[in-house]
């Protein structure tokens, strides 16, 4: 006989995982299935390069790990989770020599701003004072009203700009570059409307909490995250790939962390056929392509201030930055793309043997696109540092279809969950009061499609688990 569950979790990301937790913390039975053999989606580490270099094969800098409302309340340091968090959060050189860097000190990030230091400071000050609300606010779904919403007002009028405008406000090269490399992380043209809330919510959040590494990688938050599942009586299954909702075990709730298209594939006929198409029709915008590298020594920055951050931001100005990505939107690889680069092994020596270092770098392309952008990521690299490439011992890089193939959820290469356009960041993936909740009773969406949207917070799994709660199971469980 078919063993029965309260619940069952398809997908071991950490938003599956978060779930699962959720639902296994008002103890339920919680099954974990898991299509690869090794559990964690996005939260992966191996040695992609040489042995003994320990890279993250997608997520490595968490800026939401420490501040998401449900991971930062879960004990995850008691089954071994260790994080690393650099006092340099952010810089971005550029080619005058200079290097605006994001610090957790307000005062100190805008002191290096110049002339636009008063305006970094009344801009982020009233924020970075009510951080825990302006996170918890961004990380909830967008349709319901906030817990604080004097706080999420003042947030929100600047969150909907887009970047441009935001940066519109401050006067030098420096902080406008600083603006476009936080909003870069959008993946969306930096004109569009919401660009600039990415942007804030991520400074608000480094300057709360930094953006730490997970110690030795980013599997550690996966293993800790299991661990504690097992402990609450959780299990997790991992080598069977589900393809049709009829193929999993008897269960009062399903919650899937998959895409929308996936979704469609998996209910079949169960899905309305209005509802169907919009899924079919989601849009996943651009891909990302990686590389790693395995380094003799660290990254010979021009400015050694550069070297004070866990995560540096490459591509120059915010127009260049913005030109990069508007190509990249309209199908065209960028000639100098935006670089997000990590350098971890500057903090956590664990990731290399002594003396050498790792370095983590992507850009983005157009969605599914089969080139290779190796050679203009180390360009941009060595732009700001020159004699970087006589550092590489090894590299490895990692395609739009590479991704893909890693993991289903980045669909075409996508790393976003979708577009973060203003109606897929209202309506995500739908418009409703309840978009983890799908038309087929009792199944539930819980990946980075639904709202918040993309980030190692867990909270697309939280918020999905606490409606099943209300929904099928006639919980009413406190925040």
């Amino acid at each position: 006989m078919t063993e029965r569950y309260d619940a069952v979790v398809v997908g071991s990301g950490p938003n599956g995982l978060a779930a699962a937790i959720e639902l296994a913390r008002h103890d339920l039975g919680v099954l974990v299935i898991e299509g690869h053999d090794e559990i964690g989606g996005g939260t992966r580490t191996g040695e992609r390069t040489l042995p003994g270099y320990r890279h993250d094969v997608c997520a490595a800098a968490h800026p939401f790990v420490p501040s998401s409302p449900h991971l930062s309340r879960l004990p995850l340091a008691m089954h071994g989770l260790e994080l690393t968090t650099p006092a340099g959060i952010v810089a971005h050189p550029l080619d005058d020599g200079s290097a605006p860097l994001l610090v957790g000190s307000v005062a100190e990030t805008a002191a290096g701003l110049g002339d636009d230091a008063a305006t970094y400071r009344r801009v982020f000050r009233p924020l970075v004072a009510a951080a825990d609300h302006v996170i918890e606010g961004s990380l909830g779904p967008i349709l319901r009203a906030p817990a604080h919403p004097l706080t999420m007002a003042r947030f929100g009028s600047r969150a909907l700009l887009s970047a441009s405008r935001l940066a519109s406000r401050f006067s030098t090269v420096q902080a406008k570059a600083l603006i476009a490399g936080l909003a870069g992380h959008s993946i969306v043209p930096l004109d569009k409307p919401a660009t600039a809330g990415v942007g804030m919510a991520l400074a608000v959040a480094g300057h709360r909490n930094g953006w730490p590494f997970v110690t030795g990688g980013s599997e550690g938050l996966t293993r800790s995250m299991a661990s504690y599942l097992a402990k609450l009586g959780g299990r997790i299954e991992t080598g069977r790939w589900i393809t049709s909702l009829d193929e999993l075990p008897p269960a009062g709730a399903v919650l899937l962390d998959v895409m929308p298209d996936q979704l469609v594939k998996l209910g079949g006929t169960k899905l309305p056929a209005q509802l169907a198409n919009r899924y079919r029709r989601w849009r996943y915008g651009p891909a990302a392509f990686k590389v790693d590298y395995a380094l003799s020594e660290p990254i010979p920055w021009s400015n050694p201030d550069v070297g004070r951050a866990g995560t540096v931001h490459l591509g120059g100005t915010f127009e260049e930055i913005a030109g990069a990505e508007e190509l990249v939107w309209r199908g065209r690889p960028a000639p100098r793309p935006f670089v997000l680069l990590t350098q971890p092994t500057l903090f956590d020596p664990t990731r290399a043997p002594e003396g050498c270092h790792i370095a983590w770098a992507y850009c983005h392309v157009p969605e599914a696109w089969s080139g290779d952008a190796a050679d203009a990521i180390t360009a941009q690299i060595e732009r700001y540092a020159p004699g970087f490439r006589d550092t590489i011992l090894a590299q490895a890089s990692m395609a739009p279809g590479a991704f893909q193939d890693y993991n289903p959820n980045n669909v075409n290469g996508s790393i976003s969950g979708g577009a973060l356009t203003i109606g897929q960041l209202v309506g995500r993936p739908r418009f409703t009061l309840h978009p983890h909740a799908t038309p087929i009773e009792h199944v539930y969406l819980c990946s980075a499609a639904t709202a918040p949207g993309a980030g190692t917070h867990g909270m697309c799994g939280y918020h999905a688990a606490r409606t099943a709660l209300r929904k099928s199971f006639g919980r009413r469980p406190e925040d």
